[in-house]
Parts: C-alpha cells; sequence; structure tokens
C-alpha cells in the first residue's frame, strides 16, 4: 500500500507531535450481538435515536450535461420527511450542484486536507468547502484508504479538523474479504473506530459509514444479518470506548453495492440506520427508493 505523500506526512507528524497521546482502550470482542435495544413502544425500528440517513457518493463520475440531469430528476423527485439526504459530487461540480439541488438535499464533498489550506498543490481545504456552501465531506472511504495509501490517524486527523470547520462528516469503516475470511473484521473496523475516536471529543455532527469493501462496486451486498451484525458491535463499541449517549445517538449507516431492489430487506435491520450508496445514486429514481427505504422502519409497537 502506498503510504501518503511526505508533505502529508510530515504535516501529520507535526500535528501528532502536538496532540495528546491517545488513550488504548481495551474491549471484550465477545459482544452483545444479538441483543434488542428496541425501545417500548417505538413506532420506528432503530436502535438509535438519530433521523434515518441516506448518503449519495457520486465519486468520480459525471458531467456537466449528465449533474444537469441527475440533479433535474432529484428535484423532481418525492422524498419522505424522515430521513436525511445528502448527495456528494465530485470537487468541481459542487457549485453547480449546490446553485440548482433542492434544499431538501445537502451536498458533501467526497475528502478534504488534514488542515488549514496553503502550499499544498491539488488538495481542497475544510475553509474552502464551507465556503462554497458544502455542508459535509466522506472521509476514511475504502478507496482513499486501500487505493491513494491514507491510514486510519491521517483520516482521524482529517475528521477533527474537518468538524473544527463546522464540516459534518460521514466516517467510514470496513474490512477487506481476506480480513473477513480471517475473522478480523471486528478488529479491523474497531481500530478504524479508534482513529476516529481519537480525533473526536463531539460526536454530534458525525455519521458511522460502515462498508465492507469486498461488497464495494462488486454486486455483492452483505446480507442484512452480517450488516447488523457489525452494526450492533460498532455500536457496543463506542458505549464501551465512548459513551451511551454517543452509541445511542450516532448513526451508523451501510455502504457495499446498495441498490433499489436490496434496501428494503436491510433497513428493516434495527441497527441499520441509513446507507451510503454509490453506483445507485447516479441514477435519480434509484436513489429517491433507497432514501424512501426508510419507510421499511416503520413497524407495529
Amino acid at each position: 500500500m502506498a503510504a501518503p505523500s511526505s508533505l502529508a506526512s510530515s504535516h501529520l507528524s507535526r500535528l501528532a507531535a502536538a496532540a495528546p497521546a491517545p488513550q488504548h482502550h481495551h474491549q471484550n470482542h465477545q459482544l452483545r450481538l444479538g441483543c434488542s435495544r428496541r425501545r417500548a413502544q417505538r413506532l420506528v425500528a432503530m436502535a438509535g435515536s438519530g433521523k434515518f440517513f441516506v448518503g449519495g457518493n457520486w465519486k468520480c463520475n459525471g458531467t456537466k450535461e449528465s449533474i444537469s440531469k441527475l440533479v433535474s430528476d432529484l428535484n423532481a423527485a418525492t422524498l419522505e420527511s424522515d430521513v436525511d439526504v445528502v448527495v456528494a459530487p465530485p470537487f468541481i461540480y459542487i457549485d453547480q450542484v449546490k446553485s440548482s439541488l433542492t434544499g431538501r438535499i445537502e451536498v458533501s464533498a467526497q475528502n478534504t486536507w488534514i488542515g488549514k489550506g496553503g502550499a499544498f498543490t491539488g488538495e481542497i481545504s475544510a475553509e474552502q468547502l464551507v465556503d462554497i456552501g458544502c455542508q459535509w465531506v466522506i472521509l476514511g472511504h475504502s478507496e482513499r484508504r486501500h487505493v491513494i495509501g491514507e491510514d486510519d490517524e491521517f483520516i482521524g486527523k482529517k475528521a477533527a479538523y474537518a468538524l473544527s470547520q463546522n464540516l459534518k462528516v460521514m466516517a467510514c469503516i470496513g474490512e477487506l474479504l481476506e480480513e473477513r475470511e480471517a475473522g478480523k473484521t471486528f478488529d479491523v473496523c474497531f481500530k478504524q473506530m479508534k482513529a476516529f475516536a481519537d480525533n473526536i471529543t463531539d460526536w454530534t455532527n458525525v455519521v458511522i459509514a460502515y462498508e465492507p469493501v469486498w461488497a464495494i462496486g462488486t454486486g455483492k451486498v452483505a446480507s442484512p444479518e452480517q450488516a447488523q451484525e457489525v452494526h450492533a458491535a460498532v455500536r457496543d463499541w463506542l458505549k464501551t470506548n465512548v459513551s451511551a449517549d454517543v452509541a445511542s445517538t450516532v448513526r451508523i449507516i451501510y455502504g457495499g453495492s446498495v441498490n433499489a431492489a436490496n434496501c428494503a430487506e436491510l433497513a428493516k435491520k434495527e441497527d441499520i440506520d441509513g446507507f451510503l450508496v454509490g453506483g445507485a445514486s447516479l441514477k435519480g429514481p434509484d436513489f429517491a427508493t433507497i432514501c424512501n427505504s426508510v419507510t421499511s422502519k416503520k413497524v407495529t409497537a
């Protein structure tokens, strides 16, 4: 795996030197995966108390013309009221999307620099994203980790800086296929969570996205049971290592080949609080269907 650039590494080293030593947490990996957290008389099958959340990650796709059509489709869509919806265009189209998309849908970037802007060729700062009207940023996506070479600590520092500039964060975690097959799914996800937790003091503006790398863009989707198991484990990790309040309020969303056909079954699981959608978010009607899968949460008290 490639390491971050030397500029990034030296910048991170300076930040790390000034930061307090991380607290190492030890957790029991024998988690209570099957326990029910559903509150009595609750009408929505959600373990967390936050609003259902759907993000659309457009990745490195689109032209001015295709994005204009996609925005038109999104503006025409009828979306359920009880879901937060965010889309993440490529940097160069954020202004176009922000100026033409309905205010019902918020706008995210797909990445940001680790600190204040300056002599960092090719980077975009959190301040610039806020200036252009961005409300969110996706950090720690597997393509940034495994293709670009960003490590846990670098991503954690990015999250801290973005939050300090009032950018809300979709914090991504997830294991490779070989890590799942080796029984290391929880170890990997908890290590990635710890890097975020060591750098985040206020989780109000953070959504966690669990995306098993083997399911991203492959057409393979984690079964509802597989996804629920990891989501429940991450919520228990938060309860043990951060706080019970954060565990009950933070939203944990699933990503990995989510589409209009499979979203309803996934949404029925109580610890799945929404989705981070890749390819299907480039199709307006399909993305609207995924957003409206919040209706699958409705259960009889």
